[in-house]
This record gives structure tokens, sequence and C-alpha cells, in this order.
């Protein structure tokens, strides 16, 4: 049985991610890291990318926004 082979289309954009890391001491509550992390994404234009919660019970919280650079057209 043979498949047809899969076409996607994508557009190429000139956008990077630049990182943030932020880390929270096990006393900040849920709610209050979550105040934090929505302070910064509704200011910096920040977004989530991804939560570790250590053994220890710290966050390591890295966040990501899109840089956007400019094409020079002729």
């Amino acid at each position: 049985m043979s498949r047809a082979p899969l076409h996607r289309r994508t557009s190429w954009s000139p956008v990077e991610w630049e990182f943030d890391k932020v880390t929270f001491d096990r006393h900040f509550s849920r709610n209050v890291v979550t105040k934090l992390l929505v302070e910064r994404a509704e200011h910096g234009g920040w977004e989530l990318d991804r939560v570790r919660i250590g053994s220890d019970g710290t966050r390591r919280v890295i966040l990501r926004r899109r840089i956007i650079k400019a094409v020079r057209t002729a």
C-alpha cells in the first residue's frame, strides 16, 4: 500500500525567540507565581515556554518572546 506524500505549506518568516529564565523559591505560593508571570506576560510580551518544579520545591520557569527582524525590501 503506497501513501501519498504529505505536502505542508509553510511560510518562512524571520522570527527568532528570546528566552528568559526565572526561578521562584518554594516559599512563593502558586497564586503569587501566577500573578507575577501574568504581569510579565501583559507588560513584556512574554509567554510561558516551560516550567520545572524541583524536588526542593523551587520553580524554574522559562519564558519566551518573539524577536521579529525587519526584512529589507528592494
